[in-house]
C-alpha cells in the first residue's frame, strides 16, 4: 500500500495561488485497489506529473462540498469509467457532495454519479468497499454535512480528519488509527473556525497515538 500526496495545500487561497498544490492524495494498492481522496484543483494534472494514471482508479472519495476538495472529481470519474462508457468504480462522498444540502453542492453531477456505485456517508456510518470498511468521521466545518474517513483493512486503519475544527470527541472518531492524516490549516495557535492549527494537531496526537501522523492542507 502506498499513499501519495499530490500537493499539501488547502483552503481557498492556496487553491487560487497554487503555491502549494491542491490535488488531494492517492491511496494505491489497498487490497489491490486505488483511490483518490479529495481531488481539489489540479488533481488530474498532478496525477500525471507524479507518474500515475487516473484510468486505474477504483474509487473517488470526497469529504465535503468545497472546491479545494471536489474540483477535479468529475474528470477523475470520467477517467475511471473510460469517459463514462463503462460501469465501474466507487464514488463515495458526504450528502452535500452527492445529493446537495441547502446551499452546499452537489459537487458531483448526477451524470457523473451514474456509472459508479454511489455511497453517501454520514458520521459513524460504515460501508464495506472492496474488502475494506470505510467509516464516516464527524467534522465541525463550513459544510455542516462534511465527514472525514477511517479506512480499515484487516485491522490496519488509515484515518483522515478532512477539514474540521477541534472538538472534544474528535479523537474518538479516529481511535485506533495506525496512520492519521490531518488537515492543518494554520501554524501554532492560529486557529480559525472550522480548521485545525498545529496546536490542535498535537492534542489530537496525544489522544489518538497513531504510529504515523501526517499534516497536510496547509493554508
Amino acid at each position: 500500500m502506498k499513499i501519495t500526496f499530490l500537493g499539501t495545500g488547502g483552503g481557498r487561497f492556496s487553491a487560487i495561488s497554487q503555491r502549494r498544490m491542491t490535488g488531494g492524495f492517492r491511496i494505491d494498492n489497498l487490497n489491490g485497489k486505488n483511490y483518490h481522496v479529495d481531488p481539489g484543483p489540479g488533481a488530474l494534472v498532478r496525477t500525471y506529473q507524479f507518474g500515475f494514471d487516473p484510468r486505474n482508479l477504483d474509487g473517488v472519495f470526497v469529504s465535503h462540498a468545497h472546491t479545494d476538495h471536489y474540483n477535479d472529481a468529475e474528470i477523475l470519474i470520467e477517467a475511471m469509467t473510460r469517459g463514462m462508457t463503462k460501469e465501474y468504480g466507487v464514488v463515495l462522498g458526504n450528502k452535500s457532495v452527492l445529493d446537495g444540502y441547502e446551499r452546499w453542492g452537489p459537487g458531483i453531477s448526477k451524470y457523473h454519479q451514474s456509472h459508479s456505485k454511489k455511497y453517501v456517508l454520514e458520521p459513524n456510518q460504515v460501508e464495506n468497499i472492496n474488502g475494506c470498511s470505510v467509516k464516516g468521521t464527524k467534522t465541525v466545518h463550513g459544510d455542516p454535512e462534511g465527514v472525514g474517513f477511517q479506512i480499515d483493512y484487516r485491522g490496519f486503519k488509515i484515518s483522515y480528519t478532512s477539514d474540521t475544527g477541534y472538538f472534544e470527541d474528535l479523537h474518538k472518531y479516529h481511535k485506533g488509527a495506525d496512520i492519521l492524516i490531518a488537515s492543518v490549516l494554520r501554524p501554532g495557535n492560529k486557529s480559525i473556525r472550522g480548521h485545525l492549527c498545529s496546536r490542535n494537531f498535537i492534542e489530537l496526537l496525544k489522544e489518538v497515538k497513531p504510529k504515523l501522523a501526517i499534516m497536510t492542507h496547509f493554508g
